[in-house]
């Protein structure tokens, strides 16, 4: 940990929460998601530009900064305060029981990768959710924050999808081989001729391909039609349930697949999806 990183997170995270909770402490769920993804995601962008440390994980592009780890303390720290009764679930290890039944799943940068490596397209993300994060009985809400652009979306069951508070058009119903598919197959399990042959065959079926990073970004562009359909093996809770929310929120359609020895996660108008499943599943 850089030295002036360290200073900021020993002797300034909990300011910060304690200054965010005295602002916020009469905020609905909806406004606090918004305001503490937009934070967080401010926090590691400024950490970024001091300089941050970076360890693998379980591979070279499985990666944790400290950024991630302060921004997470912030936002747990702030949700253990202003709502003591839910649970918490991070991607970096913060973690709550939950009293209320719902719970907050927080992904303080996804992207990693990206973030460490120089690139804008990272961002923070957060979903509130009922029931257990790995099979929600209700997904209330989803808020995803990219520092580079500016944009905060936010959106859940009964809330429209907005970027910038600004309500996006419904996605639109269309065909695979009319739009784009944003994806991710690490290199790993290209080696896995069953696994690759899914993803083939699915991938095949698009007018093109993107690769781009950032779960979260992903399907917050698939929310807000800037990229068609999004589709991924594997998907961790925090990188799945935030675009999933804005998703549906915008008229869409998720789906989650068995094929090939794992779940598929997938995402876009209700035609390309339904296109999707049957080539996953053939």
């Amino acid at each position: 940990m850089s030295t002036s990183n360290e200073k900021i997170t020993k002797k300034m995270l909990q300011s910060i929460a304690k200054t965010f909770c005295v602002a916020h402490q009469h905020d609905d769920d909806a406004r606090i998601a918004q305001s503490l993804v937009y934070n967080a995601g401010r926090l590691a962008w400024r950490m970024r530009e001091n300089g941050v440390s970076t360890r693998q994980k379980t591979s070279v592009s499985d990666v944790v900064t400290e950024a991630d780890e302060a921004a997470e303390f912030f936002v747990s720290h702030v949700l253990r305060t202003l709502r003591p009764d839910d649970g918490i679930l991070g991607e970096e290890g913060a973690s709550q029981a939950s009293k209320s039944g719902k719970t907050w799943v927080i992904d303080p940068v996804d992207g990693t990768y990206n973030f460490a490596s120089g690139s804008d397209y990272w961002c923070s993300a957060l979903a509130l959710v009922t029931g257990d994060p790995s099979a929600p009985e209700t997904v209330h809400l989803g808020a995803v924050h990219r520092p580079a652009m500016g944009y905060t979306w936010f959106g859940g069951p009964e809330i429209p999808t907005t970027r910038d508070g600004q309500e996006v058009a419904d996605i639109e119903d269309a065909d695979a081989a009319r739009v784009c598919l944003g994806t991710y197959i690490h290199p790993t399990w290209i080696n896995d001729d069953t696994l690759l042959g899914c993803w083939r065959r699915v991938a095949s079926t698009f007018a093109t391909v993107r690769m781009l990073g950032a779960g979260s970004v992903d399907l917050a562009s698939v929310a807000d039609g800037t990229l068609g359909c999004w589709m991924q093996h594997s998907v961790k809770d925090w990188d799945w349930l935030p675009g999933k929310a804005l998703v549906e929120a915008a008229g869409g359609v998720t789906a989650e697949v068995p094929a090939g020895g794992v779940v598929w996660k997938i995402a876009g108008p209700k035609t390309a999806v339904a296109q999707m499943t049957e080539a996953l599943t053939c």
